[in-house]
């Protein structure tokens, strides 16, 4: 069986990013391009050391009702969201 590089395999359709293990000039423009590519019902787990409040409303005018935000954890200097692209 063939196996497809653009499809890893992910815990249950759940793609982790660490947004901390990027530049800071490029992250916003990694995180729009991941959430982009995601497909119905897939989640991109973001990680990050600080709390993105303008990145979130950043996402909220760009996708729209598109993309779920969720905190998965919300503490001083380890922040985890989901962002989950609706069906």
């Amino acid at each position: 069986m063939p196996h497809d590089c653009s499809r890893p395999v992910v815990s249950g359709g759940i793609y982790p990013f660490d947004a901390r293990g990027v530049a800071k000039r490029f992250r916003h423009a990694a995180i729009f391009g991941a959430l982009d590519s995601l497909e119905p019902g897939e989640t991109m787990r973001f990680c990050n050391d600080h709390d993105p409040l303008p990145l979130l409303a950043q996402i909220d005018n760009i996708f729209g009702p598109r993309i779920k935000m969720a905190y998965v954890k919300r503490e001083p200097g380890e922040i985890v969201i989901d962002f989950l692209v609706a069906s």
